[in-house]
């Protein structure tokens, strides 16, 4: 089994403790996320699914427990938590707000450059960041992010991410706002990464998504991780998520009826799945049928 990139132990966190409007947000959250795993939160909206992430590069302190990047407690007295931040890279949700620079190299080349690394290690980097995310440098490199697709923009941002070397990537909700094909081609990109060993984590409330990209699931639900697991064993807890507000990805749900009505087809995940389940008995009632 790998060893755990990050590793949260008893993690509690409180907002405005102390004052009136105290709220706590995540409850004793126990969690391991082994490297080159694709990990995917979810839950409703308030359950602390962007709280929780904020905490794996230091970006928010504990209230209680422990956050550990590598082994390494990320507020412990002797850590570098500038360098432990690099070795987590966080995506927030709408990115390409977060655009500034005249071209999109020089916004990829932002955070490198912070790093006091060379000119020439600062361009190797962002050619490498680009075509990790599919844009092609000698083509995208001059222009400007805001002449760019959602799609588009939404990569350069991740490359910007990309560019500083993370061991982790953490999305929140990457394909919000997207236009169908700005999506596949996402989804496609991040897959990729993973292929190439990347740890990847992703908030989404996108059960399709979850579906077909996530390896491990966890469910949260008022601070605490309400259910986990494979994505097969997790969805099939449907009264569970839908006492919480949430569906089985829409092929599962297509399977359950069917079965309901009498076809034999077990759980399926993906519209891919679904296809390949359907299409032995569309064809056995098709020979029957002459």
């Amino acid at each position: 089994m790998a060893d755990p990139a990050i590793a949260c132990e008893g993690l509690t966190y409180t907002y405005l403790r102390g004052t009136p409007r105290e709220t706590v947000a995540l409850r004793g959250i126990d969690l391991v996320i082994r490297a080159g795993e694709m990990l995917a939160i979810i839950g409703p909206t308030g359950s602390g699914k962007s709280t929780l992430v904020q905490h794996f590069n230091g970006l928010l302190r504990p209230t209680a427990g422990v956050v550990r990047v590598d082994g390494e407690d990320l507020w412990g007295p002797n850590t570098n938590r500038r360098r432990a931040r690099q070795r987590v890279g966080l995506v927030f949700q709408a990115p390409e707000a977060q655009l500034f620079e005249e071209t999109v190299r020089r916004d990829v080349a932002f955070g490198p450059r912070n790093l006091a690394l060379s000119e020439d290690v600062v361009a190797g980097r962002v050619e490498e960041a680009l075509r990790q995310v599919g844009l092609d440098p000698a083509r995208f490199g001059d222009r400007s992010p805001f002449e760019l697709s959602g799609g588009e923009k939404r990569r350069v941002a991740i490359a910007g991410v990309l560019a500083m070397r993370p061991q982790v990537l953490v999305l929140d909700e990457p394909t919000a706002g997207l236009d169908p094909k700005g999506r596949e081609e996402l989804l496609a990109r991040i897959a990729g990464l993973h292929r190439q060993g990347m740890t990847v984590v992703v908030i989404s409330h996108d059960m399709d998504i979850v579906a077909s990209l996530a390896g491990r699931v966890i469910v949260l639900h008022e601070g605490r991780i309400l259910l986990e697991g494979a994505p097969r064993d997790v969805f099939a807890r449907d009264a569970e998520l839908r006492a919480i507000g949430f569906t089985a990805p829409q092929a599962t749900r297509l399977a359950r009826l069917l079965r309901e009505r009498g076809v034999p087809l077990d759980d399926v995940l993906t519209i891919d799945e679904a296809r390949r389940a359907l299409k032995p008995l569309v064809g056995g009632a098709g020979r029957g049928a002459h």
